[in-house]
């Protein structure tokens, strides 16, 4: 898969059908003895999505691989590292909204079913923002399945290369209030530019108070177009034939703390590796994944 500036997917094609490897590790991790995170929603996402590799993931149908290595292991770290990533975010939203914040954004949203299964402070209004047809998508696939927003959901169906911070006022999003900022799992799919202008979007639109969430790779280490290719090279290692290696951009970024501080924002990280060990996972020793234990998370309060 190449992109292209004006390039569209719907969650079974290019960077949407990640949107489904992760409700995928979601549903898994769901059904671990000792799960971190509850989204009773993820497994029935991803059949209604219909990629036969990723139903078989949720189905529980993956085997050993030809290389002698199992895919149950492989699997294992897969859905370890997502449980970790989405525990956080949960646990984002829920400080945030608890402390008083009204109003949530859940940017690039995709299957993302917070909405349904957060339990959310009363008059909470939450903004899902993604594509047209993935926000359709979920939309109406939710419906079919009898679940109901917890809170007040509002979607926003635009792409994040047009003017979706109108699009987000005409919804009813109110920039004089304090709001709570979700990007995850985004900014590796954004040119670096890009990633600048979503970050000043989000400044420009947050009050004194907005907290918002994301996560970075350092500067140092692997493009990001060869840790797209290492994260390919996993999923291959199950059987799963969706080529992921070319939906990053590469280039010259901006450390994202050191962007948001500059712009007053008062930031604190944490890095992959002491996630899984507050969530109590063990961060896995195989080499391959070490450019992505230093991956940083970050919480940011607007001053």
């Amino acid at each position: 898969m190449t992109r292209s500036d004006r390039d569209t997917w719907d969650l079974a094609s290019s960077v949407g059908a990640t949107a489904t490897m992760v409700a995928a590790a979601r549903a898994l991790a769901t059904q671990d003895a000792d799960p971190i995170i509850n989204d009773p929603f993820a497994a029935a996402l991803v059949r209604a999505v219909g990629m036969d590799f990723f139903i078989r993931v949720v189905d529980g149908q993956i085997t050993p691989t030809d290389t002698g290595e199992s895919g149950e292991v492989e699997l294992q770290t897969e859905t370890d590292s997502l449980a970790v990533r989405t525990r956080f975010f949960d646990d984002f939203f829920t400080g945030a909204t608890a402390a008083g914040i009204g109003q949530a954004v859940i940017l690039a949203a995709g299957l993302d079913a917070r909405a349904y299964r957060l339990t959310w402070p009363p008059g909470t209004v939450v903004y899902e923002v993604d594509q047209p047809t993935v926000i359709d998508f979920k939309t109406e696939t939710m419906a079919s399945l009898g679940a109901e927003p917890t809170t007040d959901r509002r979607t926003v169906s635009i792409d994040l290369r047009e003017d979706w911070p109108t699009a987000l006022r005409e919804t009813g999003f109110d920039d004089a209030k304090p709001s709570a900022w979700s990007a995850e799992g985004l900014l590796m799919y954004l040119p670096p530019e890009a990633q600048d202008r979503l970050f000043d979007h989000i400044t420009a639109l947050s009050a004194p108070g907005s907290q918002l969430a994301t996560e970075y790779h350092p500067d140092s280490g692997p493009t990001m177009a060869e840790r797209g290719k290492a994260m390919n090279a996993r999923w291959a290692k199950l059987g799963c034939d969706v080529d992921l290696s070319g939906l990053f951009y590469d280039g010259q970024r901006n450390n994202v703390a050191e962007y948001l501080s500059a712009r007053g924002w008062q930031v604190a990280s944490r890095a992959r590796r002491k996630l899984f060990a507050d969530y109590g996972r063990a961060y896995p020793t195989d080499e391959a994944l070490a450019a992505f234990r230093n991956i940083i998370a970050v919480i940011a309060t607007r001053s």
